[in-house]
């Protein structure tokens, strides 16, 4: 079954199109950083599936493109698996089972989201309660919620206190003010007067 998904995944990658439906990363440094993660998990063992390194785009030579990358068989101690890279790379790290995927997602040192892909609500209610993300998407690949609600991390994908959306954001900016008062104490009293 995961054989199919990866399948489809490299089918879809390879129908984007660096310069048309994939803009550029922001420097020359990040398409070189990016590219260092990819090479330095080949060197590792991993399988490179689709390669996004040295692309050039006609016409936009000077542009700083790095294409559609899946690297398969990416264990979880490697680099590519363990810090954010910021770029078009998908690392799959395949899992014996859920617990062990779950163990390995929970080992990261962030945890801005995690997905699950399933039909079956129990082992979606698992992930939600046992992922050590601030967003879960099920049957979502990322899950960020709509704007009532807050978009943030934990662990070192947290953006200060707060999220930088939704309530936390607003109370960043808000000063409360607690009041209490008591009125007319001639009216029936209680415990709180």
């Amino acid at each position: 079954k995961v054989q199919n998904i990866i399948d489809l995944m490299v089918s879809e990658a390879k129908n984007i199109v660096p310069g048309e439906n994939l803009g550029s990363v922001i420097s020359k440094e990040a398409k070189e950083r990016i590219e260092a993660y990819i090479t330095e998990a080949e060197q590792q063992g991993a399988t490179i599936l689709v390669d996004g390194r040295n692309t050039v785009v006609e016409g936009k030579e000077n542009g700083f493109y790095v294409g559609p990358t899946i690297i398969d068989h990416v264990r979880p101690d490697m680099k590519v698996a363990r810090e954010e890279i910021f770029g078009p790379v998908l690392s799959i790290i395949r899992a014996k089972d859920l617990a062990e995927a779950i163990d390995i997602e929970n080992s990261s040192n962030y945890g801005n989201a995690a997905a699950v892909f399933t039909q079956s609500g129990g082992l979606a209610k698992k992930v939600i309660e046992k992922a050590s993300a601030g967003m879960v998407g099920v049957n979502i690949g990322v899950p960020v919620p709509r704007e009532p609600f807050s978009f943030g991390g934990w662990n070192e994908s947290k953006f200060g206190v707060g999220d930088i959306t939704g309530r936390s954001s607003i109370e960043f900016w808000t000063q409360n003010k607690k009041t209490t008062t008591k009125w007319n104490p001639e009216d029936k009293t209680n415990w709180m007067s």
